[in-house]
């Protein structure tokens, strides 16, 4: 019998970007749907809670194929308080969809690696050094070039973003140590399992059973916010997250996409300036700690 062939290096890393293409184009998909929705007058907290849901039920074919000893653990207080992060990761920025431009809110998105940064500095005792530290304020910079503070008036949505991006990094920080020993579809499994009993409490205090033309659109958050999160994983698995996350960037211009084709948002120029500050200074922290030889930040995935 032949061997398989061995797969390059080179082969890989087209391979994993492009899987992190197709992430950002379902994650983009995603956001139009929720935007979509807020605006038709669904209320956010039922938003969050269908979204959970369904991509809950969309993981049950993989927990029949593994079998429930696939979800043991010995990791179950990580989990609960990466829920717990998520959770106001993910209100956070359904509730910023929902006020501002998608372009926006992705833009301040790619904020999440450098919040990292700073929560493993002050909570996890790692060493920062002088130009992560630097590349951590160019980064903010990037931020107050998209908000304009004094210039333009700051929305709530603005800050919320900014928020979601503050949990989107401390929850990265959990994600990293969940990883190391945990495998990927159970970490994506626990997630929902834990935090769709949490959205649920919110969403019966506001609760109005969608119109049935919306049903469409809910149900389809759950399989689409899925294949993003799994598309994701299966591009880090495949190559260094250093080599990938370049392609992470994709996600603006889908955001637009989006943004223009449902709604017709146009981003200005200041949105795509002060992205491109904000990743460049990400990408500069995700390739230093990658020489560094430690495992670096993935990109948030909270949608």
């Amino acid at each position: 019998m032949n061997a398989l062939p061995d797969i390059s290096p080179r082969q890989n890393i087209l391979h994993a970007a492009f899987w992190m293409i197709v992430s950002c184009g379902f994650l983009a998909i995603l956001a139009g749907i929720v935007r979509y929705l807020a605006v038709e007058g669904i209320h956010p907290s039922l938003i969050i809670f269908f979204r959970l849901f369904f991509a809950a039920v969309s993981m049950l074919p993989w927990l029949f194929i593994a079998g429930i000893g696939a979800l043991k653990t010995n990791r179950l207080k990580l989990y609960c308080i990466r829920a717990t992060i998520s959770i106001f990761a993910m209100s956070t920025w359904f509730w910023a969809v929902s006020m501002i431009s998608i372009a926006e809110v992705t833009a301040l998105s790619f904020l999440a690696p450098i919040f990292a940064t700073i929560g493993a500095a002050f909570f996890l005792g790692e060493t920062v050094r002088l130009r992560r530290w630097a590349a951590t304020a160019i980064g903010f910079v990037g931020a107050l070039i998209i908000i304009r503070p004094g210039f333009i008036e700051l929305t709530t949505g603005s800050w919320l973003a900014l928020a979601a991006a503050g949990f989107m990094g401390t929850s990265v920080l959990i994600i990293k140590t969940l990883t190391r020993t945990e495998n990927p579809n159970k970490v994506v499994f626990y997630m929902g399992m834990m935090m769709t009993p949490v959205a649920l409490i919110p969403a019966l205090f506001v609760w109005e059973t969608p119109a049935l033309e919306y049903w469409l659109w809910i149900v389809a958050m759950g399989p689409v916010a899925t294949f993003g999160h799994l598309t994701m994983v299966r591009s880090l698995s495949l190559a260094d997250a250093s080599a990938v996350i370049p392609f992470d960037f994709a996600r603006l211009p889908f955001a637009v996409a989006v943004g223009w084709l449902m709604f017709g948002e146009i981003a200005d120029i200041w949105t795509w300036f002060g992205a491109t500050v904000i990743f460049a200074s990400a990408l500069y922290i995700a390739r230093r700690e990658s020489q560094m030889g430690k495992q670096i930040a993935t990109p948030p995935i909270v949608d």
